[in-house]
């Protein structure tokens, strides 16, 4: 059969365009397939102080995140070790040691604020509860705002803070009603289909007292928040995808209507002093992916010095 050669001419070039079409979209893929595909990392529990070899831990973890080089970083809290009861001088330097270590992250950083971050709610601080610095102050002042939120490649991040003082002296797990208010604010901008992420010290949900004390064993009041229902049904309208929490030390996982919660062990494990129940030194690294996302538990080597 004789083929037309004006036909046979636009053939051709029809393939060609193709080719150079094809050729184009393998070399690189369209933005709208890539634009909320990230990785971040989750480090808490860290616990920095001069003793134990901490400082050279946390170091070790910086430089494993950063060969990793995830987007960014967001910690859960408990950084130092520990402003509760300390002095002021104590306090001030376990500060000092964690903001000068942190810089060493070569992405930007998030912080969440745990219990060990408050100083002088113990009495043995002698702390004057009229110094700027008392209480979360000092966390506010050095670190960043005590909750807050923030948006990356069409997720969005709540940053919460857990740690309430319980009326005796000390803390337990609450999310108090200014916080709430601000949490309905941002979820009234919040399109209901945005994936959200949130990071919390003290866990909403823990399988710890029942894993350790049975079946009936009530979760206590400074290892959950009490007020979690009231708080997670704020977000029951919109697109809760994950749960960071930390305080614990130890790695545990559940998925319970459409939502994963995940407590992220600790980059200090037990107080620098080895794995805390079977669960080693580490910090989580998670993959995004559009609307789905998947993790790992990341053991970043490092050994009682």
């Amino acid at each position: 059969m004789k083929i037309n050669p004006f036909i046979h001419r636009i053939f051709i070039l029809s393939f060609i365009i193709l080719l150079g079409f094809t050729s184009c979209t393998t070399e690189k893929k369209p933005a709208a397939t890539t634009s909320n595909t990230f990785t971040f990392a989750f480090l808490t529990d860290i616990h920095v102080q001069p003793e134990k070899s901490a400082m050279t831990g946390f170091q070790q973890a910086i430089d494993s995140v950063n060969k990793l080089n995830p987007d960014f970083v967001i910690t859960g809290g408990d950084l130092i070790m520990d402003a509760l009861g300390q002095k002021y001088s104590r306090a001030d330097s376990l500060y000092n040691i964690y903001l000068g270590l942190a810089k060493g992250f070569k992405m930007p950083v998030y912080n969440t604020m745990g219990n060990h971050e408050i100083w002088g709610w113990y009495k043995e601080s002698g702390a004057d509860t009229t110094d700027p610095e008392f209480g979360k102050n000092m966390f506010e002042k050095r670190v960043g705002p005590l909750y807050q939120a923030f948006e990356y490649k069409g997720w969005k991040f709540f940053l919460l803070n857990s740690v309430q003082q319980n009326g005796t002296g000390g803390y337990m797990g609450s999310i108090d009603t200014l916080q709430r208010a601000w949490i309905r604010e941002e979820l009234a901008k919040t399109p209901a289909d945005m994936p959200i992420v949130i990071s919390t010290h003290i866990p909403f949900i823990t399988t710890e007292a029942q894993i350790f004390g049975g079946s009936l064993t009530p979760n206590s009041a400074w290892e959950t928040i009490a007020n979690s229902k009231q708080v997670l049904d704020l977000f029951k309208n919109h697109t809760l995808k994950l749960v960071l929490q930390g305080h614990l030390h130890f790695y545990e996982y559940m998925y319970v209507f459409g939502t994963t919660y995940i407590t992220g062990g600790s980059v200090a494990a037990k107080w620098w002093e080895g794995p805390y129940y079977g669960t080693e030194e580490g910090f989580l690294v998670v993959k995004v992916k559009g609307n789905e996302f998947s993790w790992e538990y990341k053991d970043y080597g490092w050994q009682i010095k």
